[in-house]
């Protein structure tokens, strides 16, 4: 176990690593099926961050360095398994501009509460066809 978490940190940093040198100011990261469960608070403090990728990953809760990334417009956490998102962290998010919540088992509760709240694009699975890991 420790083993493959080692391999995907390493294929982590070695993305994030090519996306600094291709990108310049802009930053996209892609971070797309990693196992990854939580991102390390420094994240936030990435000023050019844009577009991040997290599907298909293991996060069971939002990542909440994401929300202090003053210029994050997309994120991407389709396939993931978060059932709760924090709202009011997203609805302060003023540069955002899509959330992918696709195949996660987001409870209805949130599905009510988030539309109204916030100012982006939200995807979400429809109801009752949210896979089971």
């Amino acid at each position: 176990m420790q083993r493959r978490m080692g391999e995907a940190v390493a294929r982590v940093a070695r993305r994030v690593n090519e996306t600094v040198e291709s990108q310049g100011d802009t930053l996209e990261l892609n971070l797309e099926g990693n196992l990854l469960h939580r991102l390390p608070q420094e994240l936030g403090s990435l000023l050019h961050l844009r577009t991040i990728n997290l599907a298909r990953n293991k996060f069971r809760h939002f990542p909440e360095p994401l929300a202090a990334a003053p210029a994050l417009e997309s994120i991407n956490l389709e396939g993931n398994e978060i059932a709760e998102v924090p709202t009011e962290a997203l609805a302060n998010m003023s540069s955002l501009r899509s959330l992918n919540l696709r195949a996660n088992p987001v409870c209805p509760a949130v599905r009510l509460l988030v539309r109204p709240l916030v100012p982006f694009e939200l995807l979400l699975s429809p109801e009752g066809n949210v896979p089971t890991a």
